[in-house]
């Protein structure tokens, strides 16, 4: 099926009150049309290369990695650093100025001046300055007991405990990501042209699968080095098991803040996919592939292991329902019902099980789902129609806005946050509004006190006045005015949350993003940052195209290399 023809396919989307509320986008998960999906989905159908072609990396583990990676349109290189840090030093937080790994993904081939450039600067990370041939710059820190445990295993000549690797799933934590044009590297509109990294974040996500592949080759060479003859190599189903880690504090949530139309492209295009596969049937065939997928979703959620009491509790319920939900799809395939009855009938679940379904439902109909990863880009304009009277926008606010307009923001509890930027790290913060310093730099992520000021405003207003007369007499509106003409009349529009409310929840926005990215097992640390596990489950490079199923890897779990249920 092309794009074309899964476009015409879509009939009704849910209700964007359904879709934006920020606890069912805090319950989100990886799904076909996630970007590390897409990618290597990409990296498979147009054969890329991925070849080490420099290892100085010493008998003690420190030293320099040069992967380089190459497309049927041009030549990329990961340049990865490995140094020696204190235990003390190794922290997650984005105040931290140490890591075990540095690097970088450069465009082009490196050369030995460009590379000592870069080993002075990669390293340092945000007090460094690198050149816009890079495109991508990031740090990792060991998981220091699944490191040190695989390597005295595979160095005795035997394979690691298989639960050790499952209570953490990665080698390496990345804690931080840049493709923005911090720092001196590449801007992100400059892979608009570029086609092989042209789709959402797929930059960032190949330097997290090539660091994928270092971290496998690093932990390979030093059981070597310390087992000498005896040192073996993980088997395949644990190198596959193996993912990378990722800690995501509050500097990614004001992003789907700041960028609604990438937002609603995201959840419309999600939306709609899942709206053409609604209208499939229940046969005995699809009816198979989804218990099947629900089935590992259990099981993938029996073993994710997180600190979080919430999460534990959120995860249970799933756990107990899923079997529930999968009677409700039996009993609605001997009525030959379509699909859209089983996700009415998951209403009465919690939203995890809800969105367990959903994704499960995208993965079942690649054929359907598949074209609209090509549509995940977006044109970020704002702007206002012409001719726009004062009633019309009232009149749009009072339907797509009433999240914003139902909030008393004369309460201080309605107020009690405010975000800002740090001076040192340039990274995003909260703090309590009146108590804490940074007020006089606040962001302005506050957009629905800014709709409620707005809307009170024009209701003072003659309703036959033109929009841009209204703003030329209040000007300070104009900014909100683009946003909220152009988000109330897209399909999903702003994500519905009060982000200066006492009781709002971060994580939420955290989650939506990262499961944008195809992220899996979150492990909330606090109301302001999760722990994450990117490419977990998925194939290694060598596998790539070289072993059947190896897009399958959705809910990745320990008992299974894949959905025939192979022990691990």
């Amino acid at each position: 099926m092309n794009a074309k023809t899964a476009m015409e396919s879509v009939t009704m989307l849910r209700d964007p009150a359904v879709v934006m509320d920020p606890y069912r986008l805090g319950a989100m998960h990886q799904t076909r049309l996630s970007f590390v999906r897409s990618l290597l989905r990409k990296m498979e159908s147009e054969q890329w290369k991925i070849e080490c072609v420099q290892w100085d990396i010493a008998t003690d583990g420190f030293g320099t990695a040069v992967y380089e990676l190459k497309t049927p349109n041009g030549v990329y290189q990961l340049v990865v650093f490995s140094t020696a840090i204190a235990d003390e030093e190794r922290n997650d937080r984005v105040i931290a100025e140490k890591w075990d790994v540095t690097m970088a993904l450069v465009k082009g081939r490196v050369n030995q001046r460009e590379l000592d450039r870069l080993r002075q600067n990669v390293p340092l990370q945000e007090a460094g300055r690198n050149t816009t041939q890079v495109l991508v710059l990031s740090r990792a820190n060991k998981s220091v007991r699944v490191f040190e445990h695989v390597i005295e295993a595979l160095a005795s000549g035997h394979q690691p405990n298989a639960q050790e690797i499952a209570n953490v799933g990665y080698i390496l934590r990345t804690t931080a990501v840049y493709g923005n044009g911090k720092f001196g590297i590449a801007d992100f509109e400059t892979l608009d042209e570029n086609p092989d990294f042209r789709l959402s974040f797929s930059a960032q996500m190949c330097a997290v699968y090539m660091l994928r592949e270092f971290s496998l080759d690093w932990v390979h060479f030093l059981a070597k080095q310390k087992g000498g003859e005896c040192a073996i190599t993980l088997k395949p189903e644990l190198q596959r098991y193996i993912g990378v880690g990722n800690a995501t504090g509050l500097g990614m949530a004001p992003y789907l803040i700041r960028h609604p139309r990438v937002v609603d492209n995201w959840l419309t295009h999600r939306e709609m996919a899942l709206s053409a596969v609604s209208q499939q049937p229940i046969d005995e065939d699809s009816k198979v592939r989804i218990l099947s997928l629900l089935n590992k979703a259990r099981k993938h959620l029996k073993e994710v292991v997180t600190i979080d009491e919430h999460q534990q509790d959120l995860n249970a319920r799933s756990v107990d329902e899923l079997p529930r939900l999968e009677q409700d799809i039996v009993m609605l395939s001997r009525d030959r019902s379509c699909w859209s009855a089983a996700v009415s009938a998951a209403e009465k679940y919690t939203f995890e099980t809800q969105e367990i379904l959903v994704t499960c439902l995208l993965e079942a109909f690649p054929e359907v789902v598949d074209p609209f990863c090509n549509e995940m880009n977006a044109d970020e304009s704002l702007s206002l129609t012409p001719g726009i009277k004062v009633a019309a926008m009232l009149s749009l606010l009072e339907t797509r806005y009433q999240w914003a307009l139902s909030i008393d923001f004369s309460q201080p509890d309605s107020q009690y946050w405010f975000w800002y930027r740090s001076q040192d790290k340039e990274e995003p913060r909260m703090a309590v509004r009146g108590e804490e310093p940074g007020e006089e730099r606040e962001l302005s992520l506050d957009v629905g006190r800014q709709v409620s000021r707005f809307y009170e405003s024009l209701k003072k207003a003659d309703p036959d006045m033109s929009l841009a007369e209204f703003l030329l007499e209040n000007n300070g509106f104009r900014m909100i005015a683009r946003r909220v003409w152009t988000l109330g009349n897209c399909p999903m529009g702003d994500i519905q949350m009060n982000v200066l409310g006492k009781n709002v929840l971060p994580m939420h926005l955290l989650r939506c993003k990262l499961s944008m990215f195809g992220a899996t097992k979150f492990d909330p640390r606090s109301d302001r940052w999760v722990r994450v596990t990117l490419f977990q489950g998925a194939p290694t490079y060598e596998e790539l195209g070289r072993v059947a199923d190896t897009d399958s890897w959705l809910f990745p779990v320990l008992t299974s290399s894949n959905e025939r249920g192979e022990t691990v």
